[in-house]
């Protein structure tokens, strides 16, 4: 990757919630201040949910700027998930104040952005501003899914945040596709033929 140039901000970007068959995508940008440094920045998959949850605290404390950005099952089954993903993350960046100078976005796609951005393969591994985009995104939704598991009984989204498991699965068979089931998404798509 070529060298930041000093003085720069720069944001990471992440988004989580690809996989699920229930839920919104949600994405987070994160301008991270080098004055105030983060321990322990890592891909929000390789933390436990207890040390995830405290770190999401400290980079919503300590970042220059954070946002997060979402799109919507109706959304996601209008345009696809891809789609859906690069507009929830086009959303966040264009939140942040300060906005950033440039963007660093986890995976092989970059959103359309109002400033240089650059696709970082593996980024919430090696650029701490994605690992911690990837932190708050995944809090953020996963909160949201318990919010969603009591307006939802018996799907145990609290358990696996809407992803496609045996017991989700069982559970669509038995009580059926609500509103917040992706309809275009295979599983839910054969329940509905």
């Amino acid at each position: 990757m070529d060298m930041l140039i000093v003085g720069q901000r720069v944001a990471g970007v992440d988004e989580v919630g690809r996989g699920p068959l229930a839920g919104p995508v949600v994405a987070a940008a994160v301008i991270l201040d080098p004055e105030r440094p983060i321990e322990g920045l890592v891909d929000s998959k390789k933390i436990s949910e207890k040390k995830r949850e405290r770190l999401a605290l400290e980079i919503r404390e300590k970042a220059l700027a954070w946002a997060l950005g979402r799109a919507e099952v109706e959304e996601i089954d209008e345009i696809n998930i891809l789609q859906a993903s690069l507009l929830a993350m086009q959303r966040a960046v264009e939140q942040l104040q300060p906005a950033p100078d440039r963007a660093l976005v986890d995976g092989n796609r970059c959103p359309m952005l109002s400033c240089p951005a650059e696709a970082v393969i593996k980024g919430d591994e090696t650029v701490e501003a994605i690992s911690a985009a990837s932190i708050i995104a995944k809090v953020a939704r996963d909160q949201e899914m318990l919010a969603l598991d009591a307006d939802y009984p018996g799907y145990g989204l609290a358990r696996h945040k809407g992803y496609p498991t045996k017991a989700h699965i069982a559970a669509l068979q038995t009580l059926g596709v609500t509103q917040i089931h992706r309809r275009s998404f295979g599983p839910v798509k054969k329940l509905l033929a």
